[in-house]
C-alpha cells in the first residue's frame, strides 16, 4: 500500500485541509511473465493513454483507453522485443538508454492493453519553471520541447535558469539527430516526431525521444497518426484527403521524419517556424493552413521567392528579435547548417528524396560546434556565436565585436604519405578549449562509437603571456612542421599566423594550418 497526501475539505476545527488516503498497489504479470506493480492512482493522461506510477516511481505503466487490435499488439510486442534488442542489447547499447524513453514490457489489466516505460530522468522536469515565482505553474512538470522552441516562451515565460545557452541547444540537436539516425538505421520511423514528443534540458544539453510505442515499420506497421501540426511533412498534408488505401496517399515514414527533424533543429536554434511567414494562400483559415503547410509550403527565408517573408509588424513584441529573420537570418547557424537548411526547406520541401538524413544533420552540427566562440559580452543571453569568416567577427545576437587575436585552425588530412587534402573543416580556438582525437584523425568521429580512451582530450589551448599556445597532453607525433620541431608531451607550440602543425602521422592523421584573425 502507498500513502498519498491529497487536499480536500476537513471538518477539523483547526481548518487543516489535508487528509491521508490509501491507494491500492496492483500486482500483475507482464506478457513476458515478469511481475509488474503500479499504484492505482492516475498521474497523467495523454491523447491515447492513462499513466500510473510504480510504487518506487522507477517506471510507469500506461494503459491505452481504447481497445487495441491484433496489429497494435503485434507492433508493441516487436517494439518491446526484437527492435528494442537490436538497439539496447548490442555492443554499445547502454549509450542509447539516455536518448529514448523506450517501452520495456507489455501488460494487460481489466481488458486494457498497456506498456511499461522507465520514468523520465530528473533533469527533464522543470526545477524553476516560469518567471514571477512560476506563475504558469510548470515547476515539476516535464520539459516538453515546445517550451524551448519559440521566442515568446524564451522571452516572456521561462525562468532564466531554465533557458540554457546557444551551445546547449546545439548539443540538444546533436542528441536528437543521433537518436533519429539510430531509429532509421533500424528501419524504423517515429511517425510523430515533434517538440511534443521530445524532452529537452537546455541546462545540460540533454534530450530524449518519447512516445516510442507508435513506431512505423514500413511495409509492416502503418502509422497510427499523421503527426503533430507544424511538423507534418507537406506531402502528408497535401494527400490527406485521399483514402488510406490510395497509393498516392503519403503517410508518416522515414522521409517525413527527416522533414520534422529539420523543422525541430531550425526552431531550437532560431526560435521560429521555417514555414510560417506572411503569405496568405486562402482567405479561409482552414484552407490557408492546409496550403501553407502542404502544397504551397514555402521557406520564409527563401533566397529568391520572397512572397512568404515574415511581416514583422504582425509579430507580437515578445517574438522579437528572434522572430525577425532580418535580425538573425538562418546563416548565423554557419555554413554547414545553412547548406542543410537549403536542402530541407528549398530542395527537399516538396521533394522528400532530397531531404538531409539524420546522419547529415549530426555531422553538420558537430562541425558547427567547432566553429563556435564564446561571446565576450557577459550579458549576452546566447553566450556563444559561430565564426562568420570575416576579419571582424561579431556576435549576431548582441552585436559585440570580437576583440583580440582569434586563431582559426584549418584542418587537412592525409590520403597518402606526404600529401594533405583540405577537409572542409575548421576549429576555432578559445581559452582552455580542448583538442580531441576526432580533430587529430579524420577516421575518428565524435559519435556513439567513441571508446573511453577516444573521449579523453589529447591537448588544450591557452592564451598565456599574450600568446596562443597548444599544450600537448597525449600526442606522440605532434610536430611544428614550420620549424621542424617535435613537440613532446607536456610541452607547448605557439599558434602564429601561417604555422603548420602536424597532429598525427597515422592513416587519416591531420595537419592544421593556423590563421590569425585580429579584431
Amino acid at each position: 500500500m502507498v500513502r498519498f497526501l491529497v487536499t480536500g475539505k476537513s471538518r477539523r476545527p483547526n481548518n487543516c485541509n489535508t487528509f491521508l488516503i490509501m491507494a491500492k498497489t496492483v500486482k500483475i504479470n507482464a506478457t513476458d511473465g515478469s511481475s509488474i506493480e503500479f499504484v492505482d492512482e492516475m498521474i497523467g493522461s495523454g491523447g491515447m493513454k492513462d499513466v500510473y506510477f510504480s510504487p518506487d516511481k522507477s517506471y510507469v505503466v500506461a494503459f491505452f483507453r481504447d481497445k487495441q487490435d491484433f496489429n497494435a499488439k503485434d507492433r508493441l510486442q516487436n517494439i518491446t522485443g526484437v527492435y528494442r534488442d537490436r538497439i539496447f542489447n548490442q555492443q554499445g547499447g547502454d549509450y542509447w538508454q539516455d536518448l529514448y524513453c523506450w517501452p520495456t514490457k507489455i501488460v494487460e489489466y481489466n481488458g486494457k492493453l498497456g506498456i511499461v516505460c522507465p520514468t523520465y530522468q530528473k533533469h527533464f522536469f522543470f526545477s524553476k519553471g516560469s518567471v514571477n515565482n512560476d506563475f504558469l505553474g510548470i515547476k515539476g512538470k516535464e520539459k516538453e520541447g515546445k517550451w524551448f522552441a519559440s521566442a515568446k516562451n524564451q522571452n516572456k515565460f521561462l525562468a532564466p535558469e531554465e533557458k540554457g545557452d546557444w551551445f546547449k541547444y546545439f548539443q540538444i540537436c546533436i542528441r536528437i539527430s543521433r537518436a533519429v539516425k539510430r531509429l532509421h538505421a533500424a528501419g524504423l520511423a517515429h511517425s510523430d516526431l515533434s517538440y511534443k514528443n521530445v524532452l529537452v534540458d537546455p541546462a545540460t544539453g540533454r534530450a530524449a525521444i518519447i512516445d516510442i510505442d507508435g513506431l512505423v515499420v514500413p511495409g509492416k506497421y502503418p502509422p497510427d497518426v499523421l503527426g503533430t501540426p507544424d511538423f507534418i511533412a507537406p506531402e502528408v498534408i497535401e494527400t490527406q484527403h485521399l483514402k488510406i488505401t490510395d497509393p498516392a496517399r503519403k503517410v508518416p515514414s522515414i522521409a517525413t521524419d527527416r522533414h520534422a527533424l529539420a523543422v525541430m533543429i531550425y526552431m531550437y536554434l532560431l526560435y521560429r517556424h521555417p514555414l510560417r511567414g506572411g503569405k496568405v494562400n486562402d482567405l479561409d483559415c482552414a484552407k490557408d493552413e492546409e496550403y501553407s503547410m502542404g502544397s504551397k509550403a514555402l521557406f520564409i527565408e527563401h533566397p529568391t521567392d520572397k512572397s512568404n517573408q515574415v511581416k514583422v509588424n504582425q509579430l507580437n513584441p515578445s517574438q522579437l528579435p528572434q522572430g525577425d529573420p532580418n535580425k538573425t537570418p538562418y546563416t548565423v547557424c554557419g555554413p554547414y547548417l545553412k547548406t542543410l537548411f537549403d536542402k530541407a526547406f528549398i530542395e527537399g520541401l516538396h521533394n522528400p528524396a532530397a531531404r538531409p538524413t539524420a546522419n547529415e544533420w549530426e555531422d553538420a552540427l558537430l562541425k558547427t560546434v567547432d566553429l563556435m566562440q564564446p561571446c565576450q559580452n557577459q550579458g549576452c543571453w546566447h553566450k556563444w556565436f559561430i565564426f562568420d569568416n570575416t576579419k571582424q567577427p561579431k556576435c549576431p545576437f548582441c552585436g559585440t565585436v570580437y576583440k583580440g587575436q582569434l586563431p582559426v585552425l584549418n584542418l587537412y588530412s592525409s590520403r597518402r604519405a606526404g600529401t594533405f587534402t583540405p577537409d572542409n573543416y575548421r576549429l576555432m580556438v578559445y581559452n582552455n578549449q580542448y583538442l580531441y582525437q576526432w580533430h587529430v584523425n579524420r577516421n575518428i568521429s565524435p559519435n556513439e562509437r567513441l571508446t573511453e580512451d577516444q573521449k579523453k582530450p589529447v591537448g588544450y589551448f591557452v592564451f598565456h603571456n599574450n600568446k596562443w599556445l597548444l599544450i600537448n597532453q597525449r600526442l606522440n607525433d605532434l610536430e611544428d612542421k614550420s620549424e621542424g620541431k617535435v613537440i613532446p608531451i607536456n610541452q607547448a607550440v605557439e599558434l602564429t599566423d601561417g604555422k603548420q602543425i602536424l597532429l598525427s602521422k597515422e592513416e587519416g592523421g591531420r595537419l592544421m594550418i593556423v590563421q590569425l584573425v585580429t579584431g
